[in-house]
Formats: C-alpha cells, sequence, structure tokens
C-alpha cells in the first residue's frame, strides 16, 4: 500500500547523519535493474554484455534473485549499513555473513518471500548466509567489477558534491533536494513510498545516504533492520556512466596549458580520481598524476580526499579560463 516513510531527527541523528558509497547497494540495485531493463533503459547494453556470463554461471536464477524481486520489498539485512570510511565489498559481506539468525528468520517471515531456496535460507541462516555471499561475490566479478571504476567515480563524485552542498547551503537544501519523492519539513525527511507507510524510529543513529547508479529512478529505504537505517537515492550523473564520449578540448586552452593538460581539465566537468582519469583518457596513472599536481600548484584544479579517493576537480580560475576559450 502507498504512502509516506517518514525519518524524525533529533539534533544527534542530524549529526550522525552521513553520505556513503555502498558496493553491497549497487550488486543489489543492479540485480532488480538487470531484471527489469528494457530496449529503453540506460543501462540496457550493461545488461547485454552481462547476461550470457551471468547465464554461463548460472548466476541469473539463485538465491540472490529470489530476494531480490524486480519490484517490492528486499530484505534489509542483505545490505547492511556501509561501515563509516567504507571498507569495499569484502568488509560489507563480512557484515552479511555475521547477520543475526533471529534478523534473517525475522524478515523473512515479514516480507513472506516463498521458494524453496529461502525457505532453505530460513531453516538455516548461518549456511544460507555463506551461500548468498558467495553468489554475490561471483556475480561482483562478472557483472560489476569490470565496471566499477567507472561507477564508483560517478558515486564517489556524488558524494564529494552533496558534502560540499551541506557545507554551503546545509542541511535542509541538501536533504530535500535528494530526489521528487523526497521532502524535508521541520527536521522530518518524509519519502513517498510505493508500498508502505511507516514512522521510522532513527533512535539517535542517524541516517546513511546512499546514492546509486542502478537505482535510477527511485529511492529505498531499510526500515526492517535495528541497525542504522539508510535512504538510498539516484546519484547525480548516473545517467552518465556508460558514455564513451570524450570531452571537447578547447584549442584556445590547449595552446596555453598544452593539449594534455587542457584534456585533463576538461574532464573534470565531474570530479574525478586519478585512475578514473587515466582510463579515460588512455595517459598512465603516474602521468595523470603529474599533470594534475602542476594544475593543482597552479591553482587551476583543487584536490579533495573522499573516503580512500582522493577527487581533483577544476577551480574557479579554471572555469573562468574554459569559458573565456
Amino acid at each position: 500500500m502507498a504512502g509516506d516513510v517518514r525519518f524524525a531527527f533529533s539534533a544527534t541523528d542530524m549529526a550522525r547523519t552521513r553520505f556513503a558509497v555502498s558496493p553491497l547497494w549497487e550488486v543489489v540495485a543492479s540485480v532488480r535493474t538487470f531484471r527489469t531493463a528494457g530496449r529503453h533503459s540506460v543501462h540496457r547494453h550493461w545488461r547485454e554484455r552481462v547476461a550470457p556470463r551471468l547465464a554461463a554461471a548460472g548466476l541469473d536464477g539463485g538465491l540472490l534473485t529470489d530476494l531480490v524481486p524486480p519490484a517490492g520489498y528486499t530484505p534489509d539485512f542483505i545490505t547492511p549499513p556501509p561501515l563509516p570510511g567504507g571498507g569495499g565489498l569484502d568488509a560489507e559481506l563480512r557484515e552479511l555473513a555475521a547477520t543475526p539468525v533471529e534478523d534473517v528468520r525475522r524478515e523473512l517471515e515479514e516480507y513472506g518471500l516463498r521458494g524453496e531456496r529461502v525457505r532453505q535460507l530460513y531453516d538455516d541462516p548461518v549456511a544460507g548466509l555463506a551461500r548468498l555471499t558467495a553468489e554475490i561475490a561471483a556475480y561482483w566479478e562478472l557483472a560489476l567489477a569490470p565496471y566499477w571504476p567507472r561507477v564508483q567515480a560517478v558515486l564517489e563524485a556524488d558524494v564529494f558534491h552533496q558534502a560540499r552542498r551541506l557545507a554551503t547551503d546545509g542541511a535542509e537544501a541538501v536533504l530535500g533536494s535528494l530526489h521528487p519523492s523526497v521532502r524535508w519539513s521541520a527536521g522530518t525527511l518524509t519519502v513517498s513510498h510505493t508500498f508502505c507507510a511507516a514512522e521510522a524510529r532513527l533512535a539517535g543513529k542517524g541516517l546513511v545516504l546512499v546514492p546509486s547508479v542502478f537505482a535510477w529512478s527511485s529511492v529505498a529505504t531499510t526500515l526492517a533492520t535495528p541497525d542504522t537505517k539508510q535512504l538510498i537515492y539516484p546519484s547525480r550523473g548516473w545517467g552518465s556512466v556508460w558514455e564513451e564520449s570524450r570531452a571537447a578540448v578547447p584549442e584556445a586552452v590547449a595552446a596555453v596549458l598544452g593539449r594534455t593538460r587542457a584534456l585533463l581539465l576538461a574532464e573534470l566537468h565531474v570530479p574525478a580520481s586519478t585512475s578514473e582519469l587515466a582510463g579515460r583518457t588512455g595517459l598512465s596513472a603516474g602521468g595523470v598524476n603529474q599533470h594534475l599536481t602542476a594544475l593543482r600548484d597552479a591553482g587551476i584544479v583543487s584536490a579533495h580526499r573522499v573516503g580512500r579517493s582522493v577527487l581533483y576537480m577544476r577551480t574557479a580560475v579554471a572555469e573562468s579560463l574554459l569559458a573565456g576559450a
């Protein structure tokens, strides 16, 4: 039944609310997208590439797909809150494998999921979670690992963007603009939900806000878990993740800075890491780093640490230079 999910924030909740990148959430969102992507979907080419691999490995059906239907509920225990500072998929899978038996059974009972594999998970959660984490790891290697650098770059750029807006515009402006279905008013974040209505207790733990490339059309929330609640929203730039075209290099800027540095500057239309720029331009990571250092020393780009990555972005000097060109 459609309704609103409301998160009421205390001062402590606001202080503990954070943004995070979650590989495990991208697994879950991509499984759903894989099952629903049509010929007009932005992700259709990704689906066409990975479908034969998943079919050959028998991963186009299994416990993971049983737990992630094309629409509707997915048990919250599959996606524990991302750890502060990241940690990657392995760390998240360890959290998943350690889910208490009673939490697994309670959620499966509440959601009423059916099927032999789900029943086996209910009967023996320890063995079932081991099977689930193995499936996720295999799915990751075939469906997401080859594309993770570009997906991760989009997600980390979104986190950086949101953090900068939080500092300049405040929490109200950021939380109220994550998605058209999300509203902020008088200390309460309201999410228009397709399947339920609920008053969600944050209990002083705050809210983890997770951008997603594959959750491209709507938001998702975790409500059943006693852990920190999460809100998953479409990342900025999700539609450009599969674009292959390079940014145009202004000739006037190339004449001043050199073509390589002008190319890197053009590619920084969104914040990016050294490895992402190397992958997009074909330059070596070492060469990219040398050019970025020179541009940073000149005040043309700036560097900002986001989790384990350093993202580079154009400064006001760069924007003026490109606008003049």
